[in-house]
C-alpha cells in the first residue's frame, strides 16, 4: 500500500488564502496519498486559541503541518510557531505581507513560508465592516488570488513537499514571496493582455493593504478614515473585475490553464477545453 500523507492545516484568523487552502490539494476529494486535518481558532488569534488550536494539530501528528493566518509577528502566532517547533515537525507558514518583516526570523527557525502580498487586510471599522461587506470583500479577493495564479504558486509548492515526503527525502520548504510576476508566470496565460490585466488586478490588491492599514491603524477621525477603508474596498472590487477579464480573455481563446489532481497525487495539465488532461 502507497504512503499517506498527513497534513495538518492550522487556521488562525482569517486571509484570504485560508478559507479554501486544504482543498486546493484535493478538489474532487479523491486522492488517495494524502490525509488533511484542519482546525482554526475562529477570527481571534490571541495566545490562548492559538495554544489551543496548536495541541490538536500536535496530538494528529502530521508529517505536515500548514499554518495560515495573518499578523504572524504578533504572540499568538508566535507562539503556534514555537509549539511546533518543539515538536519538530515540518512547518509552512501561510501569510500576507506583514510576515515580511520576519522572513529572516522564519528561515534561521527551518520553517517554510509562502508569503501573498496581494492578500490585503480588509477594512475593519466597525462603521463601515459588517457581515456582508467582509463576505463581499473575501470573495473579492478569493477571485484575484485564484486567477492571477497565486493558488497555483501554493498548491504547487505544497505538492513538491507532499512528493518528498512520499519518496522518503526531507523535504525543501519553499521560501516564497509571491509577486505579481511569480503569480502570472503559475497562471499560464497566453494572451498578453490577458496577463496584463491579471497583473493589474494583482498590484491593486496589493495596494488595497496600504488604505486599509492607514484607514484601521493611522487615521483617527471617522469623517477620514471611513472613506479610505471604503475606497480600499472599492479597489478590491475593481482588481475582482480584472482579473475576471484576464479569465474570460484566456477562454475566448480556449488556453485556460487547468492543472487537475489524479487519485495518486500526480498533476495533469490541459489549456483546450475539449480535451483530457496530460500527466505532468
Amino acid at each position: 500500500m502507497s504512503q499517506v500523507i498527513k497534513i495538518g492545516v492550522l487556521k488562525v484568523g482569517c486571509i484570504g488564502t485560508l478559507p479554501l487552502v486544504e482543498f486546493l490539494l484535493d478538489e474532487r476529494a479523491e486522492r488517495t496519498d494524502i490525509d488533511v486535518r484542519v482546525v482554526g481558532s475562529g477570527a481571534k488569534l490571541g495566545i490562548s486559541q492559538c495554544q489551543e488550536v496548536t495541541k490538536l494539530i500536535i496530538q494528529q501528528k502530521p508529517d505536515l503541518v500548514l499554518l495560515i493566518g495573518p499578523a504572524q509577528t504578533t504572540d499568538g502566532p508566535t507562539e503556534a510557531r514555537k509549539m511546533l517547533a518543539e515538536a519538530n515537525m515540518p512547518l509552512v507558514i501561510i501569510s500576507d505581507s506583514p510576515a515580511n518583516r520576519i522572513r529572516k526570523e522564519l528561515e534561521e527557525s527551518g520553517f517554510g513560508y509562502i508569503i501573498v502580498d496581494a492578500d490585503s487586510m480588509i477594512g475593519a471599522r466597525r462603521e463601515f465592516l459588517d457581515p456582508t461587506e467582509m463576505a463581499l470583500f473575501n470573495s473579492d479577493v478569493l477571485k484575484v488570488l485564484a486567477i492571477t495564479g497565486v493558488f497555483k504558486v501554493v498548491l504547487e509548492s505544497i505538492d513538491d513537499i507532499i512528493g518528498s515526503l512520499k519518496r522518503g527525502e526531507k523535504p525543501t520548504l519553499p521560501h516564497i514571496r509571491i509577486n505579481k510576476e511569480i503569480a502570472v508566470k503559475a497562471a499560464g496565460f497566453k494572451n498578453p493582455y490577458a496577463k496584463a490585466k491579471a497583473m493589474a488586478a494583482y498590484e491593486i490588491s496589493r495596494r488595497v493593504a496600504e488604505l486599509n492599514m492607514e484607514g484601521c491603524f493611522k487615521v483617527k477621525e471617522m469623517e477620514r478614515y471611513v472613506p479610505i477603508i471604503a475606497a480600499g474596498h472599492e479597489m478590491m472590487r475593481e482588481a475582482a473585475k480584472l482579473a475576471d477579464e484576464a479569465r474570460e480573455l484566456e477562454k475566448s481563446n480556449d488556453s485556460v490553464l487547468r492543472k487537475p489532481h489524479y487519485k495518486n497525487g500526480s498533476l495533469g495539465t490541459k489549456s483546450a477545453l475539449l480535451e483530457k488532461p496530460q500527466l505532468i
